[in-house]
């Protein structure tokens, strides 16, 4: 026996609450099961045998299994023996009597049991709180995964006023943004490549009522291109080549905590849409599957190029930036925040020497000089990386100017009568040069810094025979 999920336009406008898969071999209460739990959002299969339910096993992943006790091909405690309790939740069903099946079914993990005859609605409640319970264990043991990571308290650190500002605004919107808000106004970062847009995300993050809640960062440079969309919004098993099995995606994962979207841009067009649409219904679908699930989660989005040249060449799409743009964050290049480039060094030097147990390690007058001087085109990265570096090869307590080995930086005004005199074609392998150099042979920040694209970039450097 087997029956399919009732597919009105009503059922199908509910939210998904979830996958039930129900085993009972009385066709007439099975079917009123599944009619009861669909009304009310929940995708519900129906098998009358064990061998059925297996199948299904095979294909899908539920949230939840309905078991009776007493089937054609066997005793629904031999399945439960087959099914991790911990992981699907399991709710027996057993007949007046049975009460030894269901103390057994409690010690192989079932969740609950129902005695028959069964009110529907008491199965709802059942099913709600079980759901319920599941959900926030989940969520604790994702709080406690995190917790085991020992990250660090976030801080911005500076007192210029750029930073400053920058601190204001986190404030005031973090007082916006509590998980009871499910239309949170979405925070679009700007900023060079490393000005602390992901510091910022999860400082507002921290700062709001949501910071018990998970922090998703998705590098959106990073995921894979054929699995980008799967990685994002999760499948279904069968949606695709090796999709073993359901699989829940980033945004899902999120729950009602944060989504950070870096590198915004990078997303392709047809995803951005898909993006769009999620934002705006506060819904999504998962690869391969027609049912919808509700997102909570607050999004913030940052880039690292300038949003009008993103819009004006297509790399961003119009109507998702106005959509992300409900609130933004312009974070300041460290060459112009002053004071506060020498209060990063010293807190970039205090911490390491707290994590490696070490003596404190200061600044000679020369290297803040070295430091305040130099252009920073890696802004707060890159000063984290040279105070890291020169205390690590220091022998000493103090850090002097030679040991942060910063390279001279060829000024504006140099490049200028470099490539003056020369033909177009010269001038830019001079100009793609000199962006590599200053960027340490980084590609894309080179592209970025010259405000062209990584793939206009290659073209570029293979036609003037310029390698990395």
């Amino acid at each position: 026996m087997s029956i399919e999920p009732n597919m009105d336009n009503r059922a199908l406008e509910l939210v998904c609450r979830g996958k039930v898969l129900l085993v009972e071999d009385e066709h007439l209460f099975a079917k009123a099961v599944a009619r009861k739990l669909e009304r009310v959002g929940y995708a519900c299969t129906a098998v009358g045998t064990i061998a059925a339910a297996e199948i299904v096993l095979d294909e899908q992943t539920p949230n939840l299994v309905l078991l009776d006790m007493r089937l054609p091909d066997g005793s629904g405690l031999d399945f439960l023996e087959r099914i991790d309790g911990t992981v699907t939740p399991v709710i027996v069903m057993t007949a007046y009597g049975e009460v030894q099946d269901a103390v057994s079914a409690m010690k192989l993990a079932a969740a609950d049991y129902l005695k028959k005859p069964i009110d529907l609605d008491e199965l709802l409640l059942a099913v709600d709180k079980v759901l319920a319970n599941q959900k926030v264990s989940t969520q604790l043991a994702n709080s406690r995964a995190r917790e085991a990571y020992g990250t660090e308290s976030i801080v911005l650190v500076g007192v210029s006023d750029q930073i400053t500002y920058v601190r204001e605004q986190i404030e005031k919107y973090a007082t916006l943004c509590s998980p009871a808000n499910s239309l949170s106004p979405t925070v679009l970062i700007m900023g060079e490549t490393g000005t602390g847009k992901d510091v910022v995300a999860r400082l507002l993050h921290q700062s709001s009522d949501r910071r018990g809640n998970p922090f998703v960062h998705v590098d959106c440079a990073a995921l894979p291109p054929d699995l980008i969309e799967a990685e994002l919004f999760g499948h279904v098993k069968g949606a695709f080549t090796n999709a073993q099995g359901d699989r829940t995606g980033l945004i899902e994962m999120a729950e009602d905590g944060v989504v950070f979207l870096d590198e915004i841009s990078e997303l392709p067009p047809v995803l951005q849409a898909k993006l769009l649409a999620v934002l705006e219904r506060r819904r999504l679908r998962r690869v391969g599957s027609s049912r919808e699930y509700p997102v909570g989660a607050w999004f913030m989005a940052a880039t690292n190029r300038e949003v009008e040249k993103l819009v004006a060449e297509g790399d961003l799409r119009r109507d998702l930036f106005y959509r992300l743009n409900m609130f933004s964050l312009n974070l300041p290049p460290l060459r112009e925040r002053g004071g506060d480039i020498v209060e990063l060094a010293e807190y970039f030097a205090d911490q390491l020497a707290r994590r490696h147990d070490a003596g404190a390690v200061s600044l000679s007058t020369a290297a803040k000089n070295s430091l305040t001087q130099y252009a920073w085109p890696g802004n707060v990265r890159e000063l984290r990386y040279v105070i890291e570096r020169a205390a690590l090869l220091n022998d000493g307590t103090v850090i002097e100017a030679e040991d942060l080995m910063l390279p001279l930086r060829p000024r504006a005004t140099g490049a200028s009568e470099e490539i003056a005199g020369m033909t177009l074609d010269e001038a830019e392998k001079t100009l793609i040069k000199l962006a590599l150099d200053r960027c340490r042979h980084n590609v894309s920040a080179a592209a970025r810094e010259l405000g062209i694209t990584r793939m206009a970039m290659r073209y570029r450097m293979k036609r003037h025979g310029l390698h990395t």
